[in-house]
């Protein structure tokens, strides 16, 4: 098992979830998260006063899935969050040890 993790753009996150439903992954979690990357932020100006703004707004986006689907996975959401500008966000991969459904007590694969 994988962990996915995902940093997105926050407009794409419903073409991201309909893309992963589109391959059966349904189960994930979302978080609004902040931060910065190459993008570094960015420059405004509001009455006059200019304004650097270095962490943005982003959705962080984790799914545990079998390895099999583990590159399906980054497919999909690689093209449905590409923009082709700098802050399009990154995805991460993780080993998973465990997994295990508090409900049943069901772990492993059966637990995701």
């Amino acid at each position: 098992m994988k962990k996915v993790e995902a940093i997105i753009r926050p407009a794409k996150l419903n073409e991201v979830k309909e893309a992963l439903e589109l391959i059966g992954i349904r189960g994930m979690t979302v978080s609004h998260v902040i931060g910065c990357g190459t993008q570094m932020g960015l420059t405004s100006v509001y009455r006059g006063q200019v304004y650097n703004i270095n962490l943005l707004e982003k959705i962080k986006i984790e799914i545990v899935a079998e390895d099999r689907f583990i590159d399906q996975i980054i497919k999909k959401i690689s093209e449905a969050a590409r923009s082709g500008e700098i802050g399009d966000g990154k995805i991460f991969v993780y080993p998973v040890e465990k997994a295990v459904r508090i409900r049943t007590g069901e772990s492993g694969p059966d637990a995701i």
